[in-house]
């Protein structure tokens, strides 16, 4: 086995343990100190927007979302102890929370791995003409100052805005993420520091805002843009790449 094998990884957003993980951390407690039905609500949320968004990826976030419900719904019910020969064992908040620990684990192993590797990536050897590739492929890229999910909650307010939610179409608008792209970036050259929530007004079409959405996540993740949240919940501003 690779160390490749062990990584955790569900396309962009990493898998619904990464969620719950960013959910407990936004609780400012421990994972084994934290109660899973006090956040059940909030992972609802966020797979509200991931529907919306329509990723593949979706039926990962409902089995755990399920396995939530049916944890919070054994707290607030009174216990009835039931005894059915042969039934599979049910999932326990203590097992998930097990599970979650472990993925913590391995989330800070790689991130410990990644930050050593982008250390040695800038050391070269004297007299050496091995320079690293500027064509490299930049896919597993990480969003730093404002992680994904804090762009996923603020993508979330934006589409529940009332009006919004009575004139949004389902319509397909089948406009290039590059030019969803340049039209990021010139808006960045010229005024420095936008808005993210700015990026969407008066679009009504659901593909256009997803395009967009997109769009903002690639400028960030593979050329050096940069996001930025001066307070929890408040407005998040992308920048341009650092000189």
């Amino acid at each position: 086995m690779t160390l490749t094998d062990y990584r955790i990884d569900a396309g962009i957003f990493a898998g619904p343990l990464d969620l719950l993980l960013y959910l407990v951390r936004k609780q400012e407690v421990d994972v084994c100190s934290m109660s899973l039905a006090k956040i059940t609500t909030d992972f609802l949320d966020y797979i509200d927007v991931l529907e919306f968004l329509d990723f593949d990826l979706i039926g990962d976030f409902v089995v755990v979302a399920s396995t939530l419900l049916e944890i919070k719904s054994r707290e607030v019910l009174p216990t009835v102890v039931e005894v059915v020969p042969d039934a599979p064992e049910e999932e326990t908040g203590s097992d998930l929370i097990a599970r979650l620990m472990e993925y913590r684990r391995y989330k800070e192993a790689s991130r410990l791995l990644d930050e050593r590797a982008s250390e040695w990536l800038e050391r070269f050897p004297r007299l050496s003409s091995d320079r690293p590739s500027a064509n490299r492929d930049r896919s597993d890229d990480r969003i730093r100052e404002v992680e994904l999910w804090d762009l996923v909650s603020a993508l979330s307010r934006i589409v529940r805005i009332p009006n919004l939610e009575k004139e949004i179409a389902i319509r397909m608008d089948e406009t290039p993420m590059s030019v969803f792209q340049e039209k990021i970036r010139d808006r960045i050259q010229i005024e420095g520091r936008v808005a993210f929530s700015s990026f969407f007004e008066g679009e009504k079409i659901q593909s256009r805002i997803v395009g967009i959405f997109l769009a903002v996540l690639e400028l960030i993740r593979h050329e050096g843009y940069r996001s930025e949240q001066p307070f929890d919940f408040d407005e998040i501003w992308v920048l341009p790449p650092r000189a």
